[in-house]
């Protein structure tokens, strides 16, 4: 599905929030954490594309509009991970209140040096460690954690066992699969990863396609969209 689709089902959804009455939460609509893929399989220049491709996404005008167009803060935190115990925040909570605290985060993003590139793909750690840092995050009337990789667990625990020991309740996990690395990539997130109300997986042909799908998947997010309750 195209960006352009995406706007009119969000167009579609808004005016059907504003004829039945429906009413927003107030404060903290969505707190959002982001975590990358910094796994051995990932080269620098994936890892770079990666990066840039999600700090673009966020400054995308379609994005931006989505952040600041609802009713109620958007909260980012965005972390990478790998290994067993190589998980590292690169953004900590931050409220997106303005342009300016966009920028900011998106020039932080950036900024931030690749914590690690030779350990394996610990996907249960990684999301162990993400809900735990979703007990620090403002209250917030929904809570994401967007998990982008190219490949399979290949070391510790599985997802559904972070699902079964650690705070997951209304907790959704959405994902990004990058094809190339493993031909099993699809699967597993849609099979393994995807996780809470409303999780789906975008794809990305390959990390040259990461920021397509990063804006992607960020728009259906920002707008808590389902787009099979949407589109025929």
């Amino acid at each position: 599905m195209t960006l352009a689709a995406l706007r009119l089902a969000a167009r579609a959804a808004v005016a059907l929030v504003l004829c039945t009455g429906a009413v927003r939460a107030e404060g903290c609509r969505l707190a959002l954490l982001m975590a990358l893929d910094v796994s051995s399989s990932v080269d620098d220049a994936e890892y770079t594309l990666q990066k840039q491709g999600l700090a673009a996404a966020l400054a995308d005008p379609d994005i931006s509009q989505s952040i600041f167009g609802g009713e109620g803060d958007v909260v980012l935190g965005v972390y990478e991970w790998s290994g067993r115990r190589q998980s590292v925040i690169v953004l900590d909570w931050t409220p997106l209140t303005d342009e300016a605290a966009l920028q900011q985060a998106v020039a932080q993003i950036l900024a931030a040096p690749r914590s690690h590139n030779r350990f394996p793909t610990a996907m249960g750690y990684a999301l162990g460690y993400g809900a735990t840092m979703l007990q620090r995050a403002p209250v917030c009337s929904r809570r994401v954690i967007d998990v982008s990789g190219d490949g399979i667990t290949n070391d510790g625990f599985r997802p559904q066992q972070a699902y079964a020991h650690f705070p997951f309740t209304n907790v959704t996990v959405n994902g990004l699969a990058v094809l190339g690395s493993d031909p099993r990539v699809v699967e597993y997130f849609r099979g393994e990863v995807v996780h809470g109300p409303g999780a789906f997986v975008e794809v990305a042909q390959s990390y040259e396609d990461f920021r397509r799908a990063m804006t992607l998947k960020l728009f259906r997010e920002l707008n808590d969209m389902i787009v099979g309750q949407l589109l025929p």
